[in-house]
């Protein structure tokens, strides 16, 4: 998807809701786990009620990968199901960031076989590792700027002698490397204040934002910290959205739960 498609799927949906499919199967309602794939069953039932309403979903690797092949496949459907809705952004939440032919392996399976539209990545490795990721028509790197968790400041708010912290130094630079139609930053919801001083750094790209609800992040200091006149936010809800509600009531609740958010951003836009 490009930056005027994703543009055009936020101002018609009115919304920068991205819901976040970090499935467990523990958690998957009782009724789904009679299915042959509950969690495949459960993502699709959750894109069938948010699609018109989410701009994009963000898919966490870790909980596909922790169920061996079968996870896998309910990975690739469930991405099948979302692309068959028509305009959402995938997101593939892999956090990968490595070097040389490895990072180019990488570009190509999520890019060329899953088929997604973007993978979030860690920056550490240096350009080389991002490289691979950028110059594919469609095709986004998200970068790892400011992370939503207590351990981020443990590396990312070390300062140098001129008093540039860490996550600056890595935005103002990865800047550099990817346009606004190619690169997109990670930009926790957990600190507004620091979201809005990322968006003096990088103020025409777009920011992939989780910690909003669960983790305490404010959606309304959200969206005065980071939004632009192209929206320029994927705010990412994962449990909000996918436990708001248990049993029978899972996926209705689900839906609720979408439209609120949705609801409160397209009362912000003003275009």
């Amino acid at each position: 998807m490009t930056r005027q498609q994703l543009i055009s799927t936020i101002k018609r949906k009115r919304s920068l809701l991205c819901v976040g499919l970090d499935t467990e199967a523990h958690l998957v309602p009782e009724h789904f786990r009679a299915e042959s794939h509950p969690v495949r069953a459960f993502n699709e039932a959750i894109v069938e009620v948010t699609h018109d309403l989410a701009v994009a979903y963000k898919l966490n690797l870790a909980f596909y990968e922790a169920l061996g092949d079968q996870g896998w496949l309910d990975l690739e459907a469930t991405i099948g199901y979302i692309r068959s809705k028509g305009d959402c952004f995938i997101i593939a939440d892999a956090k990968r960031g490595d070097i040389g032919n490895t990072a180019r392996k990488y570009a190509e399976a999520f890019f060329d076989v899953l088929d997604v539209d973007a993978v979030t990545l860690s920056p550490y490795m240096g350009r080389d590792s991002i490289e691979p990721f950028l110059h594919r028509r469609g095709k986004w790197a998200i970068v790892l700027g400011i992370t939503s968790n207590a351990g981020a400041d443990d590396f990312q708010f070390i300062a140098d002698a001129n008093g540039q912290r860490l996550f600056e130094a890595v935005i103002a630079k990865c800047a550099t490397w990817g346009s606004r139609d190619e690169l997109m930053f990670v930009t926790g919801a957990t600190r507004p204040e620091v979201l809005q001083q990322a968006r003096a750094l990088a103020p025409d790209h777009f920011f992939l934002v989780p910690g909003v609800g669960a983790q305490g992040g404010d959606l309304n200091a959200v969206l005065d910290a980071g939004m632009t006149r192209d929206g320029g936010l994927l705010i990412n809800s994962s449990r909000g959205v996918l436990y708001a509600g248990a049993g029978e009531e899972a996926i209705p609740m689900a839906r609720k739960a979408a439209m609120q958010m949705q609801q409160a951003m397209a009362g912000r836009m003003r275009w």
